[in-house]
């Protein structure tokens, strides 16, 4: 079974959501057979990527409430990361472009590490003093070499803004598709769709019935076809 998780690293909510995910899918009696994808999926995508201002700042323009409602928000995102065993910075964060990370993702899915890849870039948007904007494209290097990737090959990357730039705009259109508005966005198989950072059970239960309800293959003819198996390929003798 495959889950398709779109996420993007400026998002709290994914941060929170892929523990919960997590903790669901560790408990899952066949976890084995379960194929976890992240794919790309930006919040703020016409973001310039020298346009960098404090998480605050940014909720306060966006949602029209004062800073103290959004330092309270952010209170309580720090609380429900807290339950999930996750540090959270409530203040003191900045918010910006988030396409290189997403390129770098794709780069880490080819060598097998993207979940390593998107927990240290989630570690160091919400729990770590330096920043993963401000900082440069040196940072996400060594972000990068702490989940496994080569730095050089990280470095190339991110010198090239066509490297992986259409894989992240595909995973976008497929999310438009498949009427994802918001992150994180769970599709189960292509069959079931979860919304948001759900409470473990939830995901425990789509796990459950997207397992269950797995089609076994039917065969339209039973039979009767020259085939190859293990003990060699048939041969008619008509």
């Amino acid at each position: 079974m495959r889950v398709e998780v779109w996420s993007d690293i400026a998002c709290p909510w994914c941060y929170v959501g892929k523990a919960r995910f997590e903790k669901a899918l560790a408990d899952f009696p066949h976890r084995d057979q379960v194929e976890v994808v992240h794919r790309s999926f930006e919040l703020d995508p016409h973001r310039a990527k020298d346009d960098i201002q404090p998480v605050l700042t940014v909720l306060t323009k966006k949602y029209g409430m004062s800073e103290a409602q959004a330092q309270a928000g952010e209170e309580n995102l720090g609380q429900q990361a807290a339950a999930e065993g996750l540090a959270y910075r409530t203040r003191g964060r900045d918010h910006g472009n988030t396409f290189d990370m997403h390129r770098l993702l794709h780069l880490a899915k080819e060598h097998g590490r993207q979940s390593e890849l998107l927990d240290a870039l989630y570690r160091a948007n919400f729990a770590e003093e330096r920043s993963v904007f401000s900082e440069g494209d040196e940072r996400l290097v060594e972000l990068a070499v702490s989940a496994g990737l080569d730095a050089d090959e990280a470095r190339k990357v991110l010198a090239d803004p066509d490297a992986y730039a259409d894989e992240v705009r595909a995973d976008e259109r497929e999310a438009a598709q498949l009427g994802a508005t918001g992150v994180p966005f769970f599709v189960l198989d292509r069959k079931y769709g979860v919304s948001g950072a759900q409470p473990a059970e939830v995901f425990t239960r789509a796990l459950a019935q997207a397992w269950g309800e797995r089609s076994p293959l039917t065969l339209l003819q039973d039979g009767g076809g020259d085939a190859c198996g293990p003990d060699g390929c048939a041969v008619s003798q008509s």
